[in-house]
């Protein structure tokens, strides 16, 4: 399953992820993994969840990005959350290629919550975002 948390930037995205990783953390009877683009959740993550900087991996594209989640999914079953923060810095800007990323990867995790952050106001969503809303 596919999330995304969606809003302006300074419109309160982290907050909201911080307390959905909180609370699938509490939940879940498996991993937690967040990605992050730099440093920014270090202080704010339970150190039970596993916190990738994906800037480690050079994960620039949304191909690289589909291939980084299928590979983590692949060496670890125990997975039942990803939170990725930051989207667009990670992968690009364009938000119909963002969508076909999504759509791919919600094809590989019918029993895995996967949840970005998208700094850009939902208005301006193609279709192929919306339906992750």
């Amino acid at each position: 399953m596919v999330k995304i948390i969606a809003g302006k930037k300074g419109a309160g995205k982290t907050k909201i992820l911080i307390e959905a990783i909180h609370r699938a953390e509490k939940e879940s009877k498996g991993n937690v993994v967040a990605i992050q683009y730099g440093s920014s959740l270090n202080v704010d993550i339970y150190h039970k969840i596993r916190l990738i900087n994906i800037e480690d991996y050079k994960i620039n594209d949304y191909d690289d990005m589909y291939g980084f989640i299928a590979g983590m999914l692949a060496s670890n079953y125990d997975i039942t959350d990803i939170f990725i923060d930051g989207t667009l810095r990670i992968v690009g800007r364009d938000l119909e290629q963002v969508g076909k990323m999504m759509d791919r990867i919600a094809l590989i995790t019918e029993n895995v919550t996967v949840t970005f952050t998208i700094s850009a106001d939902s208005a301006d969503y193609p279709e192929s975002l919306k339906k992750y809303l």
